[in-house]
Formats: structure tokens, C-alpha cells, sequence
């Protein structure tokens, strides 16, 4: 058995690479949907809004109780959320 210790360091070569590549899909500058995002980057840099996704039905039912829960939150009423806690009566702890 050898009992001495070696010491070994390696050493890595890096290269720093000067030219990067884009990766990915080649960007076609006039198509349709370069026009329509370059469109949308000009509204927003005008201080536009980007509707995205369908648009609500204010006359809809869910609508109205949104509307409504809302009114009764800026009002100051308390909202309680869940399910109701069960009113315990007395026939029902007799019975248990």
C-alpha cells in the first residue's frame, strides 16, 4: 500500500464566444402577425389599453350580482362567505 497523496488539479479552457446566434423561428418582419403586435406595442405606448381574452356582458346575471356585491362591500356591510353555520334548534339536541 502507498500512503502518499497526489494532489491533481484540472484545469478547464473556456472560450467566450463573440457572435452570438439567434435561436428559434426566423422573425418575418411584414406579416400579419408582426403588424398586429407592432400595432399593439403602439397603442399601449400611447397610453391605450390591451383588451385581451371575451369580453363581459355587463347585462349578464353573474354581472349584476358582481355588480350588487360590490355596492353592498363599498356600503360597508359585512360579507360573509361559505356555507351558512346550521342553527343548532331545540328538537335537534333533544333528539341527539
Amino acid at each position: 500500500m502507498n500512503n502518499e497523496t497526489t494532489n491533481t488539479v484540472n484545469t478547464v479552457e473556456t472560450t467566450v464566444a463573440t457572435e452570438a446566434k439567434r435561436r428559434g423561428r426566423p422573425v418575418v418582419e411584414n406579416s400579419a402577425r408582426q403588424v398586429k403586435l407592432s400595432a399593439r406595442a403602439e397603442r399601449v405606448a400611447n397610453g391605450g389599453s390591451v383588451e385581451r381574452g371575451r369580453p363581459s356582458n355587463p347585462n349578464s346575471a353573474r354581472q349584476a350580482r358582481i355588480a350588487a356585491q360590490e355596492a353592498r362591500r363599498a356600503s360597508g356591510i359585512e360579507i360573509k362567505v361559505g356555507r351558512p353555520k346550521a342553527v343548532k334548534t331545540e328538537d335537534a339536541v333533544a333528539a341527539a
